[in-house]
């Protein structure tokens, strides 16, 4: 059983890199969100400095990818609010049991968002542009949901990895090894 996991565990950098990815392309929306937002807000009071008309649908666009992407995040993290008042009374099998159904769950989610957030980034997103930018496909503005599913699936795979892990093998045992 150990060598099962140990050979499983090798696929760990790959997880690593698609968080390092995530948190890369949230850093870069957060900055290109304030930049956009600077500028609109600079234009406004400032003569030469330009006041875009498509600043607020980038802006709002950009917060959506943010806010999606970085619930994935804190699926990894493990930093999602919980209900742990009863975790010190339940035995240790029980719990991991439960965490194990709860990430199934959000794994079930996940693919939904993947599978009908596609379908809704495909049907409406190719039926319109943003109103400020007619030349934008509204796909982008729909694409954020199918994004985040999935990297939403792939952390969700690795947690639950994790816990069966956890239920299987002692953490003494297995770190010996």
């Amino acid at each position: 059983m150990l060598n099962i996991f140990n050979t499983i565990d090798k696929i760990k950098p790959a997880y690593d890199m698609v968080y390092k990815i995530v948190l890369l392309l949230c850093k870069l929306l957060l900055i290109v969100d304030i930049l956009i937002t600077t500028m609109a807000v600079a234009g406004r009071y400032i003569s030469f400095i330009p006041d875009p008309a498509w600043s607020e649908e980038v802006v709002l666009t950009l917060m959506a990818y943010m806010a999606v992407l970085s619930a994935a995040l804190a699926i990894r993290r493990k930093a999602h609010i919980r209900m742990t008042a009863f975790d010190k009374y339940l035995p240790k099998k029980v719990l991991i049991a439960l965490d194990i159904l709860a990430d199934v769950a959000v794994l079930a989610l996940g693919v939904i968002m993947v599978v009908v957030g596609w379908r809704y980034a495909m049907l409406l997103g190719s039926r319109g542009s943003y109103v400020s930018m007619p030349s934008v496909s509204r796909f982008w503005m729909y694409f954020p949901v199918p994004l985040a599913g999935t990297a939403m699936v792939i952390f969700e795979i690795e947690s639950i990895y994790n816990h069966i892990k956890e239920f299987f093998v002692k953490e003494e045992v297995y770190n010996e090894c």
